[in-house]
């Protein structure tokens, strides 16, 4: 597996959060009136080159080869360390399309950015797993706007030899319980941790009435905030390294946290003694979780239109699709990835032994895992309910992130 990044220390990440401002217009209302409507009918001759931002580990050349050589597509990529930075390459037209996280798809939905996907042009769209599709953050105006590619959740993890097994975020943002374990927490680096608190919150504290974490009014996004800022004297890293936070918690610097299931699977494999949620709780707290899905979108200005329908349809197909999630460390997003032949054909290609278990150890085709993942969405001034737009967008939450971390 390959170490990677979905955000950066926040002295780097910093500049492109000060630039949201003029990135986060989409993000005010979700009302969508930005909106591309025109999507792509027919495939036609590609054109010779494909131009694409990903998070690190989604384009590498043991899929993109054969590609290029069944195709005549050359593709060139760019790594991406932040969703912000995703929005931001996307506005300037050069790329064809992009690997985008939840808390960046609206925004470029809602800009104008991206266009509808024809999902009959993807044939490998018709197997991706069930409870991926016409997602929130993929599906607009019940308008297909990419195809899924991967998923992963945000996890409880600890070092055994220094906790007992905590059934609940508590052991986090419970300030009383916090305090016990001051300077060993390690928590993730990106305002949408946000919608961690109101997730806690949605069951520890009835009266707020919160229903999804990432539409919050101004009483639950203070509380939420709130219940951040006690808990930042007792936080020992903000992580947004997974390399980093790998070594933090086999130095035992590091106690308990945020993690994905990819650094709980590389400490292991150290012999450091972690753990995560039991099969009993359904591997996440009794609260729930956040996570992410990525999906691939296309650009309004994409140059290589047809190239890019053929990528979205490769980079989903059954063992190209098992590759990416082991390579990356995510739950594949193609059903058929999972397939026994599947997972050792990839694993052979990528040159390591099969791991057969793969896909139950990142319970890709667990219904009942990821219907507790509240999966990243960009937060927006539009509560989508009742309260009209009443709720705060993405300026406000990366504000009040930034006056947490102080």
């Amino acid at each position: 597996m390959r170490l990677t990044l979905r955000g950066r220390p926040l002295a780097v990440a910093t500049i492109t959060v000060l630039a949201a401002g003029a990135l986060a217009a989409g993000c005010g209302s979700s009302s969508g009136t930005s909106r591309n409507t025109h999507m792509l009918q027919t495939l036609g001759k590609t054109e010779g080159q494909l131009n694409l931002i990903e998070w690190p580990g989604y384009v590498e050349p043991q899929w993109v080869k054969p590609f290029e050589q069944q195709t005549g597509c050359q593709v060139h990529n760019k790594d991406a360390g932040t969703s912000d930075e995703m929005v931001q390459l996307m506005r300037t037209g050069q790329y064809d399309g992009v690997s985008a996280s939840g808390n960046a798809t609206e925004r470029l939905v809602d800009g104008g950015d991206v266009s509808p996907v024809n999902v009959n042009l993807v044939p490998n769209y018709k197997t991706i797993f069930s409870d991926l599709k016409s997602q929130p953050y993929n599906t607009f105006g019940g308008v297909h706007y990419g195809i899924p590619h991967g998923r992963g959740a945000n996890l409880l993890m600890w070092r055994t030899d220094h906790l007992k097994t905590p059934l609940s975020w508590s052991v986090l943002l419970d300030p009383k319980l916090a305090k016990t374990y001051s300077g060993k927490i390690s928590v993730y680096d990106d305002p949408i941790y946000i919608a961690d608190a109101a997730v806690y919150l949605k069951a520890h504290d009835p009266s707020l009435k919160i229903t999804n974490p990432y539409e919050l009014d101004s009483k639950q996004f203070s509380a939420a905030v709130s219940l951040l800022k006690q808990q930042r004297p007792y936080v020992g890293e903000y992580w947004s390294d997974t390399a980093k936070q790998i070594q933090s918690y086999a130095s035992g610097d590091d106690w308990v946290g945020t993690t994905w299931q990819y650094q709980y699977f590389a400490l292991k494999g150290k012999h450091v003694p972690v753990a995560i949620s039991p099969a009993s709780q359904g591997f996440v707290p009794s609260e729930g979780a956040t996570g992410w899905s990525d999906t691939w979108m296309i650009s309004t200005k994409a140059k290589h239109p047809n190239c890019m329908y053929k990528w979205m349809n490769w980079i989903v197909s059954p063992q190209v699709n098992a590759e990416v999630a082991q390579f990356f460390g995510e739950a594949p997003a193609q059903s058929k990835a999972c397939a026994p032949t599947t997972l050792t054909a990839a694993a052979k290609v990528i040159g390591y032994t099969p791991d057969p278990s793969f896909c139950d150890e990142y319970h890709a085709g667990l219904p009942s895992f990821w219907s507790r993942v509240y999966y990243w969405r960009t937060p927006t001034s539009n509560c989508g309910d009742g309260r009209g737009s009443a709720c705060k967008n993405y300026n406000d939450w990366v504000s009040a992130w930034n006056q947490i971390k102080g």
